[in-house]
């Protein structure tokens, strides 16, 4: 599962106090091999932690233009899919993503 951690987190932190955070605030489980994804005040970088059973994981993105899209609710946690993730790693709108119409032959 993914875990989005809405609202702002200090960006400075680092595995440890990122789980900490995950296991006080959003009351989830650090070492369960779940992806918890905290976003930066200004929108524009985002962490990721995982736990692969061996050892900590912290993965960091930083947009050079444009602002990740969060959900607008705080203090809590929101459960995307792998896809979602993708799309707002992408700098896409993951909560309603445009599919293009695909040509019906090429040539």
């Amino acid at each position: 599962r993914v875990w989005l951690a809405t609202g702002y987190t200090d960006m400075r932190r680092g595995f440890p106090s990122l789980a900490l955070q995950v296991q006080e605030v959003l009351h989830k489980e650090p070492l369960s091999g779940h992806l918890f994804v905290f976003r930066g005040r200004r929108s524009d970088l985002v962490k990721v932690i995982w736990h692969d059973g061996q050892g900590a994981c912290l993965f960091t993105k930083k947009l050079e233009r444009g602002k990740f899209i969060w959900p607008s609710v705080a203090g809590e946690a929101v459960t995307i899919s792998l896809a979602q993730l993708s799309y707002l790693l992408s700098g896409i709108d993951w909560r309603n993503p445009q599919e293009t119409q695909r040509p019906t032959r090429v040539g």
